[in-house]
């Protein structure tokens, strides 16, 4: 009779031997606490810390969660970061200074990153690029 989990790792070793990623990331979904006025007090400081990341090699990728009708924004969003550890990208998701500061509340999950692609056009005449 099946318990309703699967261990970790039997997932891992399944993703690799299809030739998966297998790319272990850890997601930090992130929303207001009181409102969007320390939201917005904090977004400078919370901005520099998230280009730190990028900078660093930490960050995966981030950014906004707009509202169900894509019209407006209401604080909540999502980082993607690379980190060693859950306990790591806890920490990593604690020095953030909108979390710091109590202007937003966090929680990271584990992600195991398998499937999707990316692809970037460079135009060497212009030398931009587009990543879709």
């Amino acid at each position: 009779m099946s318990t309703g989990k699967v261990s970790a790792q039997d997932i891992v070793e399944v993703s690799k031997s299809r030739g998966f990623l297998a790319k272990q990331l850890y997601v930090i979904f992130t929303r207001p606490t009181d409102g969007m006025g320390p939201v917005m007090a904090n977004l400078p400081v919370h901005l520099d810390y998230q280009e730190s990341l990028e900078k660093r090699g930490i960050m995966f990728a981030a950014g906004p969660h707009w509202t169900d009708d894509e019209q407006s924004w209401e604080g909540e969003g999502m980082v993607v970061v690379r980190a060693a550890s859950l306990a790591e990208a806890n920490e990593i998701a604690a020095a953030d200074p909108m979390h710091r500061s109590g202007a937003r509340s966090y929680r990271v999950r584990p992600w195991l990153v398998n499937e999707g692609g990316l692809t970037i056009r460079l135009g060497f005449a212009t030398g931009r690029f587009e990543l879709t």
